[in-house]
């Protein structure tokens, strides 16, 4: 198994030997802001995608893929962190490859402990959260990351 960090301060982990980062650039638009996204050109693309929520504060991106790659086409995964603090908002995205893996790591891990608690799984809708993925929307309209 041959893990890769996408960045020196931690990120996310992911198969390199499998898992390679889309190439696209993704413009969210929520209440009518719009603003390009490069975390979500990270991820694979046609994954299949979980959401991993009632994480405690324990679980590092290295813990969700070590718990998560005994599954074949395991390929990422990443605890999402409060921008200022690095701390865990206690939920995080695991992706695989195969739809039989996701089903059976769903249906196996649901409810099972990753550090301190049992975890909740469900499927990833960050598909239907405000996202569109196009070069020439980004490109054409000038649109700028949004600052916080």
């Amino acid at each position: 198994l041959v893990m890769h960090r996408t960045s020196p301060q931690g990120g996310c982990i992911y198969r390199k030997d499998r898992a390679e980062p889309s190439q696209k650039v993704f413009v969210r638009e929520i209440g009518g802001e719009k603003w390009v996204d490069p975390t979500l050109g990270e991820w694979p693309e046609n994954d299949f995608r979980l959401f991993a929520g009632d994480l405690g504060p324990e679980v590092t991106d290295d813990l969700l893929a070590q718990t998560f790659s005994r599954y074949k086409s395991f390929n990422k995964a990443k605890v999402v962190k409060e921008k200022r603090t690095q701390k865990s908002r206690g939920f995080g995205f695991v992706s695989f490859a195969d739809g039989a893996d996701f089903a059976k790591a769903l249906r196996e891990m649901n409810g099972k402990y990753i550090g301190n608690r049992p975890c909740k799984l469900k499927k990833s809708d960050w598909k239907q959260r405000g996202t569109n993925h196009s070069k020439s929307l980004a490109a054409g309209r000038g649109i700028q990351k949004k600052s916080r």
